[in-house]
């Protein structure tokens, strides 16, 4: 058989044939006197063979590995290993569509694109007008998107998203955005926030890593000078307890 012959006959493109001669995985046949080469019965069932293994995913270096008559692994774990990754990739499919339904039922422009572990936690949250507590929540958004790691820092946060005595707390920093820097309430306030958040929270903050340097400053700019200080106080004092 020519090459075009066995190349219809086995169901795959010349030049995919002459791919496997370059690379070495199928070995080159006899050539006729006039140069073209003559392929066997022989060489049609290894083509084959080749194929139906690139057909269910294997790479040319672990088809070469199967058909290996001395060195290689056996088959049977090549099959494994395949389906072993084939499966993490459905779990890795089946969780980005679950999120993408949770988007897409959501109401226009109240969807965002958070973790399933940040997810839990806002829905604990009572529904609030507070500008301080939408600060938090995109805040948390962006440690969200920063990378994986805020599991802990998101379980620990659970019991304060639904005690409504922190949200009285955000209420009185909002108060706070028209007032002087130096007004007393702000080192009242630092301090019952402080005293509000479990040693948990405080504890699960380093593990997320080193803050990226200017955030700090570009956060407090976010705020009314008033309110600035009373959360630099709180940073402050988060990070004294947690490296405590």
């Amino acid at each position: 058989m020519r090459i075009g012959e066995i190349a219809a006959l086995v169901g795959v493109t010349a030049r995919a044939i002459r791919h496997y001669h370059h690379v070495g995985l199928l070995p080159e046949p006899e050539r006729r006197p006039n140069g073209y080469r003559a392929y066997s019965v022989r060489d049609a069932v290894l083509l084959a063979r080749v194929r139906r293994l690139t057909e269910l995913g294997l790479s040319l270096d672990e088809v070469r590995d199967v058909l290996a008559d001395d060195a290689g692994r056996e088959l049977a774990d090549v099959l494994e290993e395949l389906d072993a990754d084939l499966a993490r990739q459905e779990a890795e499919i089946a969780e980005r569509r679950r999120r993408l339904a949770v988007l897409l039922a959501a109401p226009p422009g109240e969807a965002e694109p958070l973790s399933p572990a940040l997810a839990a936690l806002l829905a604990k949250a009572p529904p609030t007008d507070s500008p301080a507590a939408a600060k938090d929540r995109e805040h948390l958004t962006l440690l969200d998107a920063a990378g994986p790691g805020g599991e802990e820092l998101y379980a620990a946060l659970g019991s304060l998203a639904a005690d409504p005595a922190v949200l009285a707390l955000y209420e009185r920093l909002d108060a706070l955005a028209d007032a002087a820097e130096d007004d007393p309430r702000i080192p009242v306030l630092a301090a019952e926030l402080v005293a509000a958040v479990p040693d948990e929270v405080f504890a699960a903050i380093p593990a997320r890593g080193p803050v990226v340097a200017g955030f700090k400053e570009a956060l407090l700019a976010e705020y009314a000078p008033a309110q600035a200080e009373v959360v630099r106080m709180v940073m402050e004092a988060s990070m004294e307890r947690g490296t405590g």
